[in-house]
């Protein structure tokens, strides 16, 4: 698995780069924000710290996560709950505060990529054509216009028409696995994903559990 690693500080990052080598990662490391992201096109996972030399990490955070869909782990000293959620909002599937033991990063990282089960690159559900690699959804040749968050629960939906998806598992692959903001984010962005999309679909609630998404033709 091939890990990269985003730090400016070679005492920081020398003992990572060889502790996860330790534990069976392949580890590129880059100092500076914009080799970061470049860096981060051929990566399984990306760590990253936030006090880069030359872009906040917080904005190559956002950046990496308008690229791909690599997880992202952000390790820092910053540990504020505001440095977390602006984190955790702007695409980072986890975060980790300095110090940490090498042990608990590594099955951090095991479990990102856990999370990330290896998915269609595009799927087609009544008429709506989702593209995973492009981050689009089409239906009648035209865009969606969908928020990046919007994109992720129609493509978590999609995956298996009919299933009802559980709460809990929209805030792990779309938010964070533990979830720090307002217990009601899910339910705001599935109102505003609703408004987007063609009769053809429909997404239903199912109360206390989740959501699962259905064709109009097959419950009509």
């Amino acid at each position: 698995m091939r890990i990269t690693l985003i730090e400016d500080d070679p005492s920081v990052a020398q003992p990572m780069v060889e502790g996860l080598t330790r534990h069976g990662f392949d580890v590129d490391w880059v100092a500076t924000g914009r080799s970061g992201i470049e860096a981060a096109r051929s990566a399984d996972v990306v760590l990253l710290d936030l006090g880069l030399p030359d872009i906040d990490g917080l904005t190559v955070c956002a950046e990496i996560r308008n690229r791909s869909e690599v997880p992202i782990i952000i390790v820092s000293a910053r540990g504020q709950e505001s440095d977390r959620v602006n984190g955790l909002e702007l695409g980072a599937d986890d975060y980790v505060v300095k110090p940490f033991s090498m042990r608990e990063l590594a099955a951090r990282i095991r479990a990102n990529v856990r999370r990330r089960p290896a998915a269609l690159a595009t799927i087609d559900f009544a008429g709506i054509t989702i593209n995973r690699d492009l981050r689009t959804a089409t239906y009648d040749e035209g865009e969606l216009g969908l928020t990046r968050k919007e994109f992720d629960l129609l493509a978590i939906l999609a995956e298996q028409p009919g299933r009802v998806v559980p709460r809990s598992e929209f805030y792990a692959r779309v938010w964070d696995p533990v979830w720090v903001g307002s217990g009601k984010s899910l339910d705001v962005h599935v109102t505003t994903l609703r408004k987007k999309l063609p009769s053809t679909v429909r997404i239903e609630a199912i109360r206390g559990v989740g959501y699962h998404m259905v064709s109009t033709s097959e419950v009509a």
